[in-house]
Order: structure tokens, then C-alpha cells, then sequence
């Protein structure tokens, strides 16, 4: 495991790609978009290709050994394999639907991996300007203050956020409506704010207790949060409860207190 020091290091790298890339996404959010289709929902925009080139270039500078997995790149070269080598895992821009729509829920996600393990965390949404921040053992911050997740101990009083997924088959969305219908009997009530990363940090800092979300992009919508929940003291886990694995595209947090309510009330919503 990389020195503490040499983590601070990587942090302060990654918030610098991410401001940068974070000016882009600013700048575009507020003109007219230019809009290519991947899918009738996943909207991908120039912008997401520009903060791409501008976060790696600043990586690849100061840390040319290190392997790098990005939404972009692998959606051109097809899939990355994570390997223990140090990994720079980045979504340029979480969250395009609410970009192209004007709403505010956009981020930039960079995520360190060391040896297969979430080690340094970045999510940066330019539009409100929230910085979230984490790296192992050292705790989580937004905008430089120390944050925990929510003390919540009741899955009744629980806000959760999850998201309906780009897929509009009929069979899929009968599956996450009927999965919605279920758990809505059993929480406060539900969000869907429009970025897998943004959820991890509302988890974070306590404005959310418990979400989930299946079938996302890949590991570049997690890497980031997931290191940020850790050390705000929350959980990060596999909907069935089981160890989060950062490539399998399903993801469930939570506080420390509701994990195990939460697991069974999704097994019984399957």
C-alpha cells in the first residue's frame, strides 16, 4: 500500500482534474447541447469527451505508470480488466441526462484503486459547488469539513434514493418499478437525483440513508463513492448483502445501523 503521504499526494492531483474538468462541465451546463444519442436515455455530450481528455492528461503528467479505466475510453476499446497496479477509474461527467436537462445533479467521479481496493476518492459537482473527498483510513470530506453518514436506526424513517437505469424494456422496468413499489411501503420515501456517484456521497454526509442501484455504467460510477462512504462511516456492499465487488455493476449503502433491514427488504422486493 502506497505511503501516507504519497495518498495526500494523489488526492491533491485528482482535486486539480477534477476543477479542471469541473470549469468544462460548468461552462457547457449553462449553453446549448449538442447531443449524440447512445441509447434513448444515456445521453452522451462533447462535454464528457473533453473532461475525459483533460482529467487523464493531468493524471497521465505526474503518474505515467499508472493504469487508467475511464467511461469513455472503454466504451471506444471495450471493457478495462482492473488489475492491482494502481488504477485511476474516472466518469468525466456522472450524471449526462441531468446535464443535457440544465439540472443541477452533475459530477465529476475519479477513483484510485491500489491493489484492487477503493483507495482515493474525489466527486466534484461544478453546478453547486460540493467537493466530496476521501482516502482509506484518513475520513471524508465535503468542501474540507469532516463528514458521517446519518445515525438513522429505522428503515421506516429512512430516505432512499435509487435510480430507474437506461434500460426501457418493458421486463426491466416492470422489474425496478415493482422492486420501487415494494420498498416504498417500507422507507420515509424515495429519491432518484440522476447520479450513481452523487448518491454515495448523499449517503456519505447523512442527507440519505440507504441506496441501491443495479445494471449502472461500470466501476467509473462507484470508485469514487464508494471510498468516500468508507470512511464517512457508512457501508458499501452488494444488494444481497454480500462483499461489494467495484466491477459487478450493482451496489447497495448505507449507514452503519441499517444494512441488514435494508438487504431484507431488497431480497423481499426481488
Amino acid at each position: 500500500m502506497a505511503q501516507k503521504d504519497s495518498l495526500s499526494e494523489f488526492l491533491a492531483t485528482a482535486v486539480d482534474a477534477a476543477k479542471k474538468a469541473g470549469a468544462i462541465i460548468r461552462e457547457g451546463f449553462y449553453q446549448t447541447k449538442h447531443v449524440e444519442h447512445k441509447g434513448s436515455v444515456d445521453l452522451v455530450t462533447e462535454t464528457d469527451k473533453a473532461c475525459e481528455d483533460v482529467i487523464f492528461n493531468h493524471l497521465k503528467q505526474h503518474y505515467p505508470t499508472h493504469e487508467f479505466i475511464g467511461e469513455e475510453t472503454t466504451a471506444a476499446n471495450g471493457t478495462s480488466v482492473l488489475t492491482d497496479d494502481p488504477t485511476w477509474i474516472v466518469d468525466p461527467l456522472d450524471g449526462t441526462t441531468n446535464f443535457v436537462h440544465g439540472f443541477p445533479f452533475v459530477c465529476v467521479s475519479i477513483g484510485l484503486t491500489i491493489e484492487k481496493v477503493p483507495t482515493v476518492g474525489v466527486v466534484y459537482n461544478p453546478i453547486i459547488d460540493e467537493l466530496f473527498t476521501g482516502i482509506l483510513g484518513q475520513g471524508a470530506f465535503l468542501n474540507g469539513k469532516p463528514i458521517k453518514t446519518s445515525t438513522q436506526t429505522e428503515l421506516v424513517n429512512s430516505l432512499l434514493a435509487t435510480e430507474a437505469g437506461t434500460k426501457r424494456d418493458k421486463s426491466t422496468v416492470d422489474v425496478t418499478t415493482n422492486r420501487i413499489n415494494s420498498l416504498l411501503f417500507k422507507v420515509r420515501s424515495l429519491r432518484m437525483s440522476g447520479s450513481c456517484a452523487l448518491n454515495l456521497c448523499g449517503i456519505a454526509c447523512g442527507r440519505l440513508d440507504l441506496f441501491y442501484e443495479t445494471g449502472y455504467g461500470g466501476p467509473w460510477d462507484v470508485a469514487g463513492g464508494a471510498v468516500i462512504v468508507n470512511e464517512a462511516g457508512g457501508l458499501v456492499y452488494d444488494p444481497s448483502g454480500k462483499n461489494f465487488d467495484i466491477t459487478s455493476q450493482r451496489v447497495a449503502a448505507s449507514n452503519l445501523f441499517l444494512k441488514d433491514a435494508f438487504v431484507e427488504a431488497l431480497q423481499e422486493s426481488e
